[in-house]
C-alpha cells in the first residue's frame, strides 16, 4: 500500500477513536455527523499547514507540537460552544492529550523501532560544542552507526546536564575520562561554527592524540546552504587552525557599495582577483567585467561563475590604449586592481618585467579610470611593500605612492594586507604537495615569520574597505599575530599523519624578509572597524613620480632608481 494512503488512514482512524473515547468518558451526547465534519476540518486543517500524510514516521520530530495544538483545540473549541453552549476546557484538553499521545507514540515507535532494528551502532563520537550546530548534529547522528557519547561544552551552566539522556561534560572532564583506559571513542566533532582559530587549535592540540578522527564543522554560511550539516563534515585543516574570522564584517556596507554597480576586475582569474570577482557576483553588482592577461585563468573563473553579469576580457593592464577601449565600452563604476607579479624570487630574477608589469600596469588602470570618470578604484597591495627589500615590495610601494597622490574625480584608496591561505605561491600549496609526495619540507629559516588571512574574508575586508574610502587612504587589514613558518610545517605534517616527513632549511632566498610589518610608523587614525586601520599618507609630488617613474623605465640601474623613489627601499641579495 502506498505509504501517504497509509499515514492518511491511520491519522483518520486515529481522529475518530480519540473523538469517541473523548465523548464516551465525559459521559456527553454528540451529533455523529456533526463530529464528522469537525474531525473532517481537523484533518484538512493538519494536512494543509503540516503535511501530516507525509510525515517520515522514522524521522519523527516534535517541533510544530504547540502549533498542531492551536489546530486541533479551534474546531473542538467552536464543536462545544455551538453544541453545548459553554467551553469545556478539560474536555478539550482530554481529546487533545489522546490524539496528540496516540499519535506520537504511534510515530516515535515506529522511528524506534525501524533505527533500532536497521542501523547497527558500532561507532562513537563526542561533539564538541552543544549549541544549535552541535543538536542539530546529535539529531542527524540518530540515523547512522554513530551513537554520540557525549557533548561537551566550555560554558558551566550547560556543564552537567543532560540532552538527549546524553551528558553535557566539561573539557576537563573529558580529560580526565580520556586518562581511562577504558575510553574508547572513534571520533571528535568540533561543532562551534563561530570558534575563532585560538579555540580550534586548542581544541585539536588537547585531543589530536586520543582520538582516530577529528572533524569540524564549516561556517555557518555554508551550514545554511545544506539542510543536513553532517554532509558537511570535513577533516580539520591548516585553514581551520590560522582562519581568522573577522567580527566586524559589515556585508551590508559591501553590499551597498556593490549592488547594482558595474565593475571591473583586473587580474581576476588570479587567487586573489577570482575570489573578488566572486564577491561581487555574491553581492548583487550588475555587471562584472573580467580582466587577465592569462588566457586560462581567464576561462577558468567565465566557467565557474557561468554567468550573463560576466563579461571575460583578455588583456594585459601594460597596454594602456586597450585598456582606454575597454572602459569606454563598459564604463565600470568601480574598479578593483589586483593584476600584479606577486612572487618575490621571480621578480628578483625578472626585474624590468616587474616594474613594467607593476608600475606601469598600475599607472595605466589608475590613469585609464581617472580619464574615464570611474567612481572609486581599489588598489590592493601588499605588506611587503612597507620597508622593502626586494623588487616586487617596492613596485607595489611605488604603486601605493601613486594611487594615493594622483587627486581628481576617482576616489582611489589602496588596501594593504599580508599573505592569504591557499594563494598561487604561497608556502601552503607548495607544502601539500611535498607532503603528498612523501617528501620533507623545506623551510628557508627557522624564525622567519608571515601574516595570514583566508581568501575570502581578505577579499571582503578589501571591499568593505573600499566602500569606507574618500580617496587618497592605505587601509590596513588587521592580520592578527604573525605565524611562524616552521610552526605551519609542523602542523601540516601533523594534521597529514605521515611520521617521516622532517623539516628541512634551505636558507633566504633574494629579497626575503624574516618579519614583515604592515606599518612603516603607527597608524594615522582608525576606522569604525577593528579589522581597518588608515596608514599615514607619504606626500609625494604627482608630477614628479611622473617623471621619476618615466626614469626608471629608461634607466640602465634599476635598482638604484628604485632606491630613489623609495628610500627606505634596502635590497637584500642574500
Amino acid at each position: 500500500m502506498n505509504k501517504k494512503i497509509l499515514n492518511f488512514l491511520v491519522i483518520v482512524v486515529l481522529t475518530f477513536v480519540t473523538f469517541w473515547w473523548t465523548f464516551y468518558i465525559f459521559h456527553f451526547s454528540f451529533d455523529i455527523w456533526l463530529v464528522a465534519s469537525v474531525a473532517v476540518i481537523r484533518i484538512l486543517a493538519s494536512y494543509s499547514i503540516f503535511s501530516d500524510y507525509s510525515l517520515s514516521w522514522s524521522k519523527s520530530t516534535t517541533k510544530t507540537f504547540l502549533l498542531k495544538s492551536v489546530v486541533y483545540i479551534v474546531p473542538f473549541m467552536l464543536y462545544a460552544i455551538y453544541y453545548y453552549g459553554v467551553f469545556h476546557f478539560s474536555f478539550l484538553v482530554s481529546e487533545l492529550f489522546f490524539y496528540l499521545f496516540s499519535i506520537n507514540f504511534l510515530m516515535y515507535g515506529y522511528s524506534f523501532y525501524i533505527n533500532k532494528s536497521k542501523i547497527k551502532k558500532d561507532k562513537c563520537v563526542v561533539i564538541y560544542g552543544s549549541g544549535d550546530a552541535g543538536l542539530k548534529l546529535e539529531s542527524e547522528f540518530k540515523h547512522t552507526q554513530f551513537k554520540v557519547k557525549y557533548f561537551v561544552d566550555d560554558n558551566k551552566i550547560k556543564q552537567n546536564r543532560s540532552i538527549d539522556s546524553i551528558q553535557v561534560i566539561s573539557p576537563q572532564t573529558l580529560k580526565s575520562k580520556i586518562s581511562n583506559q577504558k575510553f574508547t571513542t572513534d571520533m571528535l566533532v568540533i561543532a562551534i561554527p563561530s570558534a575563532d582559530k585560538n579555540t580550534i587549535n586548542k581544541i585539536y592540540e588537547d585531543y589530536s592524540n586520543n582520538f582516530e578522527t577529528i572533524k569540524i564543522l564549516p561556517s555557518f554560511e555554508e551550514i545554511l546552504a545544506d539542510k543536513e550539516i553532517k554532509t558537511q563534515l570535513k577533516d580539520i585543516s591548516v585553514e581551520d587552525l590560522l582562519a581568522r574570522h573577522p567580527k566586524d564584517l559589515d556585508k551590508t556596507a559591501i553590499k551597498n557599495f556593490i549592488k547594482d554597480k558595474i565593475v571591473l576586475v583586473t587580474g581576476a582569474g588570479g587567487s586573489i582577483g577570482s575570489e573578488i570577482v566572486r564577491q561581487c557576483k555574491y553581492f548583487e553588482a550588475s555587471k562584472i567585467i573580467l580582466l587577465d592577461h592569462s588566457e586560462y585563468n581567464l576561462y577558468a573563473i567565465e566557467q565557474e561563475l557561468d554567468s550573463d553579469i560576466v563579461i571575460p576580457i583578455m588583456q594585459s593592464v601594460v597596454n594602456k590604449k586597450d585598456l582606454d577601449k575597454t572602459f569606454k565600452n563598459y564604463k565600470p563604476e568601480i574598479v578593483i586592481h589586483a593584476a600584479a607579479y606577486k612572487h618575490v624570487p621571480l621578480c628578483e630574477a625578472n626585474i624590468d618585467e616587474a616594474i613594467k608589469n607593476n608600475v606601469i600596469g598600475t599607472k595605466n588602470i589608475i590613469d585609464v579610470a581617472c580619464d574615464n570618470g570611474v567612481n572609486k578604484l581599489v588598489l590592493i597591495s601588499t605588506d611587503k611593500a612597507v620597508r622593502p627589500t626586494n623588487v616586487m615590495g617596492t613596485t607595489k610601494r611605488i604603486c601605493e605612492l601613486y594611487a594615493v597622490n594622483k587627486f581628481s574625480k576617482t576616489e582611489i584608496v589602496a588596501v594593504r594586507f599580508g599573505n592569504v591561505l591557499g594563494s598561487s605561491g604561497s608556502v601552503i600549496p607548495k607544502f601539500k604537495s611535498q607532503i603528498e609526495n612523501s617528501k620533507n619540507i623545506t623551510v628557508t629559516h627557522p624564525e622567519i615569520t608571515r601574516y595570514f588571512m583566508l581568501i575570502p574574508e581578505a577579499c571582503e575586508l578589501v571591499l568593505q574597505a573600499g566602500s569606507l574610502g574618500s580617496g587618497g587612504e592605505i587601509f590596513i587589514l588587521d592580520m592578527g599575530e604573525p605565524i611562524k613558518i616552521v610552526d605551519l610545517a609542523n602542523k601540516m605534517i601533523k594534521l597529514s599523519g605521515k611520521d617521516n616527513i622532517e623539516i628541512e632549511f634551505s636558507g633566504l632566498r633574494a629579497g626575503e624578509k624574516l618579519y614583515e610589518e604592515l606599518l612603516i610608523d603607527e597608524a594615522e587614525s582608525e576606522t569604525k572597524y577593528e579589522s581597518i586601520t588608515v596608514a599615514k599618507p607619504t606626500k609625494y609630488d604627482i608630477d614628479k613620480l611622473n617623471k621619476d617613474i618615466e626614469e626608471l623605465m629608461n634607466s640602465n640601474d634599476k635598482l638604484a632608481k628604485l632606491k630613489e623613489i623609495v628610500p627606505e627601499f634596502e635590497h637584500r641579495k642574500n
